[in-house]
């Protein structure tokens, strides 16, 4: 268990805006932050952050939530991770029992993956460092690509024995089970009929490179085989797993993010090595697509540190000519795309380890064309003086420009090859516009049967534009204990008091409370209830919270509520300003802004909230009389008492009832 001390210091120290913009690229917003979704594929940014309230919404998504909220969605963390992994960023000490057996076997099967995969990846390291085959024939490899002490240990560099279960007995002595060695992949189990099962090591006698997540956890490895056997493959990867989606991982990007973010480039180049010697080189703003073509997701992941993507080739013309398929999707994804080849026989490895940093630098900024510039050069060599072959190339660069969503830049480009290319710009603009026709009428054949559904839904939706007012007045109650809760405010009630007659009459007395006293007991006197069961957990545990405490400390409320709850409460918060004045004019919720004094807020809100209950209520006893065969005295005595009583409230309301 951590201590509970810990926790409140963890939550003391860190800054949501420091701990997201680790995973997303944000920008000054008013007093907030914003950035494209981590969560899902958007163009726009509807990522909002709040360093006022340490609290984050993600409107496309509808999550939310404080910093380890945060955490344990982007990085599937459990609670006690995500608050063992803002410790080590924030070097705060923090106390941790060892794992029994017990508490390894009720882990739940993902988080046991995980587990696994940063034992491995120690047993690989301790390998390579202190036993003898691991220092004669790992280290002796990484040293001869010129790979120092610290960079090995930075990417935490390993070696697995060439023996067959070397990994795997020592893993089993350990208390791992078998069953996960095997679904992260590290362990290849054989069945034999009416024989005891054979486990291998996956990556026996390979030099170790872990790849990790984006917040630095270990999903899988890529082994690289030493020897001549020409029967095995020379790089291995893990196997897909649920920890571990290589389309969807960026070698390095855990080493590279903060350096992408800051310079606002990312250097995308194909192997490991290749980051690993750039980094070492001192440009850090670097990931590898692990030798797989580039896909979407990945993309995705780069963009929401940057816009801008540099992609580094080697000299070799037949991977120059593939590779371009991936410059077309980093174009559909909106993002700005540079290319930049090194001479023949050079890759960024060798370039790297054989430049100083300054030549480094220098040869990447001359030498990063435009991706036109760069498509119009290698493809017109190929064409040569073919007139049907440079007719292909221009249609080839008029169908990557086609791919970018922006209308300007796509003017722009075609401009740009027009020169290049010396053809006309209106031939341009028809092909693309031919391309564009294409597109579109593929798109509608997919969005037709789409449009009919929703035409359906909403021709049947009789509530659509129905308001629940009672929703809407509960999340107000909540909103106002989250941002007023512990203030003492003067609030204004009528009680019943003798005058000068000695008739009693109604009349103003004053007093101050904190705005949860006041809420808590108008709402007890009349014993009402939450009627959503979100709000209601919210609320129990909010008032409970501002009795107990002194001073209210949001992170220090929301460590006490489920992700659900964590997640309507920093909707409340960041949609405040958004929905409450929506409705306010309505007369039957309540007709004053934001302007007018919390008291007064809070008294109007409490009486709007039981206004509409008794407005309910009266509905709800009038449809019983209407379906009675008799009525009784004693309903319709209860009917007048409920209207005299709404009477009452709204003239408090300074209303007019209809």
């Amino acid at each position: 268990m951590i201590s509970k001390s810990t926790i409140d210091q963890v939550y003391e120290t860190a800054r949501v805006e420091e701990v997201i913009g680790d995973f997303v690229q944000l920008k000054k917003s008013g007093t907030n932050f914003k950035g494209l979704s981590p969560f899902s594929d958007e163009r726009t940014p509807s990522f909002m952050v709040s360093p006022v309230k340490q609290i984050w919404k993600d409107f496309s998504s509808g999550k939310g939530g404080n910093v380890v909220a945060f955490l344990m969605e982007h990085e599937h963390f459990s609670y006690p991770e995500a608050i063992r992994y803002l410790a080590k960023k924030y070097n705060i000490e923090i106390e941790e029992t060892e794992q029994t057996d017990a508490q390894k076997q009720q882990a739940n099967e993902k988080e046991s993956m995980y587990l696994v995969s940063e034992y491995a990846q120690k047993y690989f390291e301790k390998t390579l460092w202190h036993s003898e085959p691991g220092k004669a024939i790992g280290l002796s490899y990484f040293k001869e690509r010129g790979f120092t002490d610290n960079t090995i240990k930075k990417f935490g560099l390993g070696y697995n024995p060439d023996q067959w279960e070397a990994f795997t007995k020592e893993a089993l002595g350990e208390g791992y089970k078998l069953d996960y060695l095997e679904k992260t992949g590290l362990t290849i189990v054989k069945e034999q009929q009416g024989q005891e099962r054979k486990t291998f090591d996956r990556f026996k006698g390979r030099v170790m490179f872990p790849i990790h997540s984006m917040s630095g956890r270990v999903l899988g490895f890529g082994g690289r085989i030493l020897t001549n056997d020409k029967k095995a493959a020379k790089y291995l990867n893990s196997p897909e797993s649920d920890i571990y989606h290589k389309s969807k991982v960026l070698y390095g990007i855990y080493f590279a993010k903060q350096a992408i973010a800051k310079e606002d480039n990312c250097f995308l180049v194909e192997g490991y090595t290749d980051v690993i010697q750039m980094n070492q080189a001192g440009i850090e703003n670097v990931v590898a697509s692990s030798g797989t073509a580039l896909t979407p997701e990945q993309i995705r992941l780069i963009n929401r540190l940057t816009n801008n993507i540099t992609v580094l080739f080697d000299g070799d013309a037949a991977g120059l000519r593939a590779s371009l398929r991936g410059v077309d999707l980093i174009l559909e994804q909106g993002m700005n795309v540079k290319v930049c080849t090194f001479p023949e026989g050079e890759d960024p490895d060798s370039f790297a380890k054989n430049n100083a940093y300054d030549d480094l630098v220098t040869y990447l900024k001359d030498n990063a064309k435009d991706f036109i510039q760069f498509k119009t050069s290698t493809l017109t060599k190929e064409a040569a003086n073919d007139p049907l072959k440079r007719a292909d190339t221009v249609r080839d660069i008029v169908n990557s420009i086609s791919k970018i969503p922006d209308q300007i830049k796509r003017e722009i480009y075609v401009q740009e090859c027009a020169k290049l290319m010396n053809v006309s710009e209106a031939v341009l603009y028809n092909t693309l516009a031919q391309i564009s026709k294409k597109e579109q009428k593929e798109a509608s054949k997919r969005q037709i049967p789409q449009e009919q559904k929703a035409f359906e839904v909403v021709k049947n939706d009789t509530q659509a534009e129905k308001v629940d007012v009672q929703f809407i007045l509960e999340k107000k109650i909540i909103e106002l204990l989250l941002v007023y809760g512990d203030k003492v405010e003067e609030f204004e009630d009528l009680v019943l008091k003798e005058n000068e007659k000695g008739n009693l009459e109604l009349k103003p007395e004053q007093y101050e409370a904190k705005v949860y006293e006041k809420i808590f007991l108008d709402l007890q006197e009349d014993e009402v209830e939450m009627t959503n069961d979100s709000f209601k957990t919210i609320y129990n545990k909010l008032i409970g919270f501002l009795n107990e405490t002194e001073g209210f400390n949001l992170n220090g409320f929301m460590a006490l509520l489920e992700q659900d709850a964590i997640q309507e409460v920093s909707s409340i918060l960041m949609d405040e300003e958004k929905y409450v004045l929506h409705n306010w004019e309505r007369k039957d919720i309540y007709p004053k802004n934001k302007e007018v004094g919390v008291a007064q807020l809070v008294s109007e809100t409490i009486l709007s909230l039981r206004c509409n209950l008794i407005r309910n209520r009266i509905t709800h006893l009038q449809q019983t009389t209407e379906n009675a065969v008799e009525t009784h005295a004693e309903v319709l005595e209860e009917i007048i008492n409920y209207i005299q009583l709404n009477k009452l409230l709204s003239s408090k309301l300074n209303r007019v009832l209809s």
